[in-house]
């Protein structure tokens, strides 16, 4: 084959795979959602049923800027406790003092409660740092060793 058929040919095949894989790639989710983690159960009793099957307990609801829903980047909203159904996954937002009056009765510390897990805070911070490392560091140029020419 000549090289003016293989050319063109490379160009077709190139054309061809491109237009397709490029409409099937996945796209990766990036913006602030919002998290919710349970961080307290309360007991499964008459008092704190919601309806059949159905119980309160405490978790922190903040929102983050994030990538992939497991890179955190930054929290946007700050962490507030709020009433939570595990089984429905909702949250519930309580007033100040009905929460204060539920924390004294179970002998509960709001500030030891309501805080962002250290991951959430700055773990994705410092895997973004590695990456963006690496990155920076795979477009340095390396230094060429110099070519001596030895005798046969």
């Amino acid at each position: 084959m000549s090289t003016k058929i293989k050319f063109t040919v490379l160009i077709l095949l190139g054309v061809l795979f491109s237009s397709h894989s490029s409409f099937g790639r996945a796209k990766i989710p990036v913006g602030e959602i919002e998290v919710l983690k349970k961080v307290h159960d309360f007991p499964n009793t008459e008092e704190f049923e919601l309806s059949p099957g159905h119980y309160l307990d405490l978790a922190t609801k903040h929102t983050e800027f994030n990538i992939a829903y497991i890179l955190p980047l930054w929290i946007t909203k700050d962490s507030e406790l709020v009433g939570y159904d595990e089984v429905e996954d909702t949250y519930y937002e309580i007033p100040e003092a009905e929460l204060n009056a539920l924390l004294a009765e179970q002998k509960l510390d709001k500030e030891k409660l309501n805080q962002v897990p250290f991951y959430n805070k700055y773990g994705g911070k410092a895997i973004a740092l590695v990456i963006i490392a690496i990155i920076i560091y795979g477009m340095l140029p390396s230094k060429k060793r110099p070519v001596q020419a030895k005798e046969m």
